[in-house]
């Protein structure tokens, strides 16, 4: 008897879920921060990855599991870049009409990183270390931002990388390079 044949489904590797519910427990908090890092805002980010979990069970449901991660993440891929679009957008109008002010007169909402730690000084050196990385990561042209985030924060495979961004996985080694190759630029010096 195959050993692999006989575990049962909680001891199956957690990249093969039973279920598409099970799928998207196991993606959501990763989804979330990727899209929270991408967008800047945790209100959009949640409503990025709701929408592509919703278009993966409307569209995808049917699907074998193995393919549900690749499409996952090349949906909120997809739907990240519109908010981003939109947003530009907005902005460019609220721009134009008011002069970079919102609504009540005040100036647009700027993006806080998260508080981390339990101390002041943590808290502060969590915060250093996120805004150098926050930057360094949103400095990088968007293909190779994906490529990084989904390759390395993500831990997805080059095939699985490769059919989120719908490119070849010559393409996804070659940004994935650049980018690591111009965070360890940007980062070298920062403590």
């Amino acid at each position: 008897m195959n050993a692999t044949a006989s575990l049962t489904a909680d001891e199956r590797a957690p990249s093969t879920p039973v279920s598409m519910d099970a799928f998207l427990a196991q993606i959501e908090r990763r989804a979330w921060r990727m899209a929270k890092l991408a967008l800047g805002d945790p209100e959009e980010a949640h409503d990025a990855v709701q929408d592509a979990m919703l278009r993966l069970v409307r569209s995808y449901r049917n699907k074998p599991a193995d393919e549900w991660t690749p499409l996952f993440w090349g949906i909120l891929r997809r739907r990240i870049t519109d908010l981003q679009r939109r947003r530009k957008v907005r902005s460019i109008m609220v721009n134009w009409f008011s002069g970079g002010r919102d609504d009540q007169g005040e100036d647009m909402p700027v993006w806080e990183p998260p508080d981390h730690g339990p101390g002041p000084q943590r808290q502060l050196a969590d915060q250093q270390a996120w805004e150098a990385v926050s930057e360094a990561v949103q400095q990088l042209p968007q293909r190779q931002r994906e490529a990084f985030m989904l390759r390395t924060l993500e831990q997805l495979s080059v095939a699985e990388t490769a059919a989120a961004m719908g490119c070849s996985e010559g393409s996804v080694k070659t940004h994935l390079s650049r980018a690591l190759h111009s965070l360890r630029d940007q980062l070298e010096d920062w403590q």
